[in-house]
């Protein structure tokens, strides 16, 4: 018998003593043993959790208690949660944690400290999709070539139901907080964090990159608007909140998180409403995509028990990241945003006047950026005023930021000007 604690029992963590208890026979089938959930860590244990095991508020009950065998995380928060798996793991227990967050930041930290020592973090990436398993020995035989994924299940049903119900930003918003989708302070969902932390994550596996949130390029889906679903349905693509890594020359390796036009005939456009999916091209394999729910009780729970699963039947499961000696030689270093190269997409607010077109054509010229597509439209308040589309063709990110300047500074421009990158 195994015998679990779990220190964080909200959603994740009655959905995994329930599952713990409901499917025992098929967990008990393919792990070999019996594992069971014996005491549950809570802040506030006078609110009903719905779950059957004794409850306590004292972290101490499971980390002192020699008779448990492994550590579930699911505390949330990053310090506090790093405390815990270090002394879990020092006092020779196994751990599973969901803490996307923590392991952004400290997950080479955590590796070191876990040595032999199994820790699992299946479910802190894409809820139910078991993609650190496939980047891990699915595809262990391929050189990576890029992720590409949507990871985030709120951007992801508010961008849906922009492109299929022309609704704004605001109104859809809304709509996903009613519905439990987004959170009352949404900015870690719709700014792209969230995002970014589960590409660190698969990046590590996939590179043995060593990055922080800071250091890459994050954005958020809150500047998308109407004009843009226009332009993007026009020319046949999709907007999707993308998160990106991509193997480049020179031992470096490109990461970024923001939104992009997609052509929808590739398959990560077709990925709509909470769903997650996630692109991974290896060298030998091609390309294989994983869809599934990126979120919720259940499906995150199930992340969580296939790592448990998976300590019983190894017992140690090291090393955590998935390598023994450095990835390719070693020596990869993130490329600096400024060098990323793709095509992009902008939108200009102007007055409706002779001359403005050659105006901004002129400073994208300067910049050695060029038009690809346009389209113009006219304010249905101001007749005086335009929107102009553009495409461009590939052109340096640094290029296209400092353009973006000028254009601002432009006495014709009326608003300030947005861009998205597009990824063909």
């Amino acid at each position: 018998m195994i015998k679990v604690g779990i220190i964080g029992v909200g959603t994740v963590g009655a959905s995994v003593v329930k599952i713990l208890k409901d499917n025992s026979d098929i967990i008990e089938a393919r792990s070999g043993k019996k594992i069971v959930p014996v005491v549950g860590i809570v802040r506030n244990i006078s609110r009903n959790r719905g779950v059957s095991i004794p409850l306590s508020t004292n972290v101490d009950d499971v980390l002192k208690n020699d008779d448990i065998d492994v550590v579930i995380e699911l505390m949330g928060g990053v310090n506090e949660p790093l405390k815990v798996i270090k002394n879990a793991l020092e006092n020779g227990k196994s751990v599973v944690t969901a803490n996307k967050a923590l392991l952004a930041y400290h997950r080479y930290a955590l590796q070191d400290i876990a040595g032999e020592r199994a820790l699992g973090f299946e479910a802190s990436v894409a809820g139910g999709i078991p993609i650190i398993k496939a980047l891990r020995e699915g595809l262990s035989a391929n050189h990576i070539e890029s992720i590409k994924g949507i990871m985030n299940g709120t951007c992801n049903f508010i961008l849906t139901k922009m492109m299929n119900e022309k609704v704004e930003f605001k109104d859809v918003l809304e709509e996903a907080q009613k519905l439990g989708y987004a959170e009352a302070d949404p900015v870690f969902d719709v700014g792209g964090f969230d995002a970014a932390h589960k590409l660190l994550i698969l990046a590590s596996i996939a590179y043995g990159i060593h990055a922080n949130p800071e250091d890459i390029l994050i954005e958020g889906i809150e500047q998308i608007n109407s004009e843009d679903i226009f332009f993007a349905k026009e020319f046949g693509y999709s907007i999707k909140h993308l998160t990106i890594a991509k193997k480049c020359d020179n031992k470096k390796i490109e990461l970024r998180v923001h939104p992009a036009l997609v052509p929808t005939s590739q398959m990560i456009a077709k990925v709509d409403g909470v769903m997650n999916g996630i692109s991974v091209i290896g060298d030998r394999v091609g390309e294989t995509m994983y869809y599934g729910p990126g979120a919720g009780g259940d499906a995150t729970a199930s992340a969580v028990i296939a790592d448990l699963v998976d300590i019983v039947r190894v017992g140690q499961s090291s090393p955590m990241l998935g390598f023994k000696r450095d990835l390719e030689g070693g020596g990869f270093t993130l490329l600096n945003s400024d060098e990323i190269e793709t095509k992009y997409y902008m939108r200009i607010k102007a007055a409706d006047e002779i001359g403005v077109l050659t105006k901004i054509t002129s400073v994208l010229g300067d910049f050695g950026i060029s038009v690809d597509s346009f389209l113009q439209k006219q304010d249905k308040q101001d007749k005086k005023i335009a929107t102009l589309l553009f495409s461009t063709h590939t052109c340096k990110e640094l290029n296209i930021q400092k353009a973006m300047k000028e254009l601002e500074k432009l006495p014709t421009c009326k608003e300030k000007p947005v861009m998205i990158r597009i990824e063909d």
